[in-house]
């Protein structure tokens, strides 16, 4: 496995690793019972729970389906999952059972049965699915910002990708979507007590899976909160003078070759807020009308005048 250096930064990691675990098992807590199933390991052991009766409780049946595709996927691919991924789904299956009340000398906790989640399955099913896949995707977010893993989907995407090639992405949703069918049809089978008809179900249960996601990439890529700002002008050295003087930003000029015109020419990069792009698009045909424009959103950025994204 993959050699640990017992430093503050991997001390945070794993804090932060287990914070996500917390958060993203709360929302597998609040779901088993209203029969929407998430995708990857999670749903996978939703469906063996449903098809045994709750013979083993949902934390454990999700350990049993990641160890051995950890083991599987440490031979196939080595050390990429290593220690933070069997941590990680270790503590995602602990918590699961203790929201929902399994670890002895916790029954008593039972979110499940909650007053919030009766009330919300009874009179607003929809906003529990969105606070579900709000807290799933933040879960997931913070897991994989601090380099952890969840085992399940992850691992047999990898192992999808160095074997059959298929892209990872295109494998989770593939996977998911398999899990989420294999639920239905066993609840289906299985004649459980619904509150919902199963199509509407499994609508809720994809809403849940795409929601979750886009929440995850926002708290891996961060929100939009920049734009870097191309500009191609025949009067780039006004353009970088009005940045500098007027917005105050800086200005950087790159070299550059138009094509059609055969012409050497600069092009002026800068970065702005999103408040300030009005700004610098007026200042820049103002100066310039036949100025070619490009605008790009920004993820991260570390430098002056710009705080640095944190989680």
């Amino acid at each position: 496995m993959q050699n640990i250096k017992f430093s503050k930064e991997t001390l945070r990691d794993y804090i932060f690793i287990a914070i996500g675990a917390a958060i993203m098992s709360l929302s597998i807590a609040m779901l088993v019972d209203v029969f929407v199933v998430p995708g990857g390991a999670a749903g996978l052991s939703m469906a063996i729970y449903y098809l045994t009766d709750g013979f083993f409780s949902i934390g454990v049946l999700k350990w049993m389906i990641n160890v051995p595709l950890f083991i599987w996927g440490y031979k196939v691919l080595g050390n990429t999952f290593g220690l933070r991924t069997f941590y990680g789904f270790s503590l995602c299956s602990f918590f699961i059972d203790f929201f929902r009340g399994e670890i002895p000398g916790f029954h008593f906790i039972k979110v499940q049965e909650s007053a919030f989640i009766k009330d919300m399955v009874q009179n607003d099913f929809l906003f529990l699915i969105i606070f579900a896949a709000i807290l799933m995707g933040v879960g997931l977010g913070i897991i994989f910002k601090y380099k952890g893993t969840t085992g399940g989907s992850d691992i047999g995407a990898a192992i999808m990708q160095k074997k059959l090639g298929i892209m990872p992405g295109r494998s989770i949703m593939i996977i998911d979507f398999f899990v989420i069918a294999l639920a239905a049809v066993i609840i289906s089978v299985k004649g459980m007590p619904l509150e919902k008809p199963i199509l509407s179900l499994v609508l809720y249960a994809l809403l849940l899976l795409f929601a979750s996601s886009w929440i995850l990439d926002l708290i891996l890529d961060g929100f939009d909160y920049a734009r870097m700002v191309l500009i191609i002008s025949d009067k780039s050295d006004e353009v970088a003078e009005a940045i500098m003087h007027k917005l105050t930003r800086g200005a950087t000029a790159l070299k550059s070759r138009g094509i059609y015109r055969n012409i050497d020419r600069e092009i002026i990069m800068t970065v702005v807020t999103i408040k300030e792009v009005p700004k610098i698009n007026t200042l820049i045909k103002e100066i310039d009308p036949n100025a070619f424009i490009v605008i790009n959103p920004i993820y991260e950025i570390n430098g002056t005048g710009f705080k640095r994204r944190s989680i």
